[in-house]
């Protein structure tokens, strides 16, 4: 027989999964705001006192945080109606069950998705979308010395493990074995390329902007300033200058399409 104290319990958790979901949901109405502000008026980060960054980095890492006790309050939750319901289904019981494990199995990633908080489900299912596409992404560990980002092709997102597998397509001569070689990495080693095809929607980064972009030639990002824009050249190339380009005592300016620059990651170390 199930106790009250049992049912108040789990009458507890669910009110505070009800409250962990009404504050990701104010997060992410500040986060678009955060969003359509900086799309709005992209130079305003470079104004001296400007802190919008530092309150959308702390707005993510809000809803991260709130995501994670989501999850943590479900789990719970689940552990205590299984120690409710009766220890073993009866023949009936299992053979349905049985029977319906393809159907489950089908069904699996898409109740994990409404799991978890929309801004989270944003993300994924962006991530989802980036399968054949060419994204730069970090192949070094959190802890090395210095950060590597190259220009890969997705081939995979698993959306239980959050892990974006990725295919380099042209390793350098020093890579060992010389050919093709994929990594699994993590969503926070991945940014998307602006679309090629959509200029007219993609953030431009004004000049004296710190930005990762492709070094003409290769498939390797590094570090660059912005010197003019796509806009300003009326091109659809940005004219950068390379950390460490160095050339007879002066940095080189060079040209590089729009579609191969993105924001400089915060803590790049080169």
């Amino acid at each position: 027989m199930t106790s009250s104290p049992d049912i108040a319990g789990i009458l507890e958790n669910t009110k505070e999964l009800d409250r962990l979901r009404k504050e990701q949901e104010e997060v992410l109405v500040e986060i678009n705001k955060m969003h359509k502000k900086l799309q709005a008026t992209p130079e305003i980060v470079e104004k001296p006192g400007d802190t919008s960054l530092s309150k959308l980095k702390n707005l993510y890492i809000q809803a991260k945080e709130l995501s994670e006790s989501e999850v943590t309050v479900s789990n719970i939750l689940l552990s205590q109606l299984d120690s409710l319901l009766p220890s073993g289904p009866t023949g009936q019981q299992r053979r349905k069950i049985e029977g319906n494990d393809q159907k489950r199995k089908r069904m699996k990633v898409d109740s994990d998705v409404t799991r978890v908080s929309p801004s989270m489900r944003h993300q994924i299912e962006a991530y989802a979308s980036l399968k054949g596409e060419q994204v730069a992404a970090r192949v070094t560990a959190e802890d090395a010395d210095k950060d590597e980002w190259f220009v890969v092709k997705v081939i995979h997102f698993d959306r239980e493990t959050k892990e974006v597998e990725v295919l380099d397509e042209e390793p350098g001569d020093d890579e060992e074995g010389g050919g093709q070689r994929t990594y699994k990495l993590s969503m926070s080693c991945i940014l998307p390329f602006p679309k090629r095809n959509d200029p007219s929607n993609t953030q431009e980064f004004p000049p004296g902007k710190h930005v990762l972009a492709v070094y003409p030639g290769t498939t390797a990002l590094y570090k660059a300033t912005v010197i003019s824009t796509p806009r300003k050249r009326k091109s659809d190339e940005y004219l950068l200058e390379f950390d460490d380009d160095e050339e007879d005592g002066a940095l080189p300016q060079r040209t590089v399409p729009f579609h191969k620059v993105v924001a400089l990651p915060e803590g790049h170390r080169q």
